[in-house]
C-alpha cells in the first residue's frame, strides 16, 4: 500500500525552506524568519511581562537562542511552534528571576496557621569565590565588548550599560528605531560569540 504523504501548508513549507537554509548557514534566511515572526513573538512576551523594553529585549533574547540552536530544530514540527516555546520557557525564566530580585527577605512570610516568620539569608558577597567569579565574568565581557566592531560596541554601551530605551538610543544616534533593533540583534550574537571565543582561549 502506497503511503500518504501528509499536505503541508504553503506557510509551513516556506517555513521548511528557510530553516533548511538558515542550517545551512545563511544568515539572510533567517533574518526572513525574524522578520516573518518578530511581531508575534513581541506582543506575546509584552502580554507576559508588560513592560514594552523587557519584551524587546526577550524577544532579541529568543531569537538569538532560536538562532544558536537552528540545528536542533526537527522539521516534523511547525517553526513558529519550536520559537514560541523558547520565548516562553526564556520569559518565564526571567519572570522567575525577576521575583527573587524584587522579593524583599525582611518581610514576614505568614504560614497557614496565622503565624509569620522571617528568613536569615546568608550574604553572598561575603563568599570570596562568589566575588571572584562574578569579577572574572566582568572581565570577560568587558573584553568581548572591546573586540566588537565600534558601532556595534557603542550600541551595546548605550542599551545596557547606560539603560537607554531603544527610542533613547535611536535619538541619541540619529538612527531609525527599526535599525537600532536590528543591530543590536547582531551585536548579541557577536557578543555571544566572542565571549566564546574568550573563555575557550582561557
Amino acid at each position: 500500500m502506497e503511503e500518504v504523504t501528509p499536505k503541508v501548508s504553503k506557510n509551513t513549507q516556506e517555513d521548511r525552506e528557510l530553516v533548511a537554509a538558515a542550517k545551512r548557514g545563511e544568515n539572510k534566511a533567517f533574518e526572513t524568519l525574524l522578520k516573518k515572526y518578530r511581531k508575534s513573538v513581541y506582543y506575546m512576551l509584552l502580554k507576559m511581562v508588560k513592560n514594552a523594553d523587557d519584551a524587546e529585549d526577550l524577544t532579541q533574547e529568543a531569537f538569538a537562542k532560536a538562532f544558536n540552536s537552528i540545528d536542533k530544530f526537527d522539521s516534523k514540527y511547525a517553526f513558529s511552534t519550536w520559537l514560541f516555546r523558547i520565548a516562553t520557557n526564556n520569559c518565564i525564566d526571567f519572570i522567575r528571576k525577576k521575583r527573587v530580585q524584587t522579593v524583599s527577605i525582611d518581610a514576614p512570610v505568614e504560614g497557614d496557621d496565622g503565624s509569620s516568620m522571617r528568613f536569615d539569608v546568608r550574604d553572598e558577597n561575603l563568599d570570596p569565590n562568589q566575588t571572584m567569579l562574578k569579577k572574572q565574568r566582568s572581565q570577560y565581557l568587558n573584553m568581548a565588548i572591546e573586540r566588537l566592531p565600534e558601532k556595534y560596541r557603542i550600541l551595546v554601551e548605550l542599551r545596557y550599560f547606560k539603560e537607554f530605551s531603544y527610542e533613547e538610543v535611536a535619538k541619541e544616534l540619529q538612527i531609525p528605531l527599526g535599525t537600532v533593533k536590528a543591530q543590536l540583534f547582531r551585536a548579541r550574537e557577536l557578543l555571544n560569540q566572542e565571549l566564546k571565543n574568550i573563555k575557550s582561549q582561557m
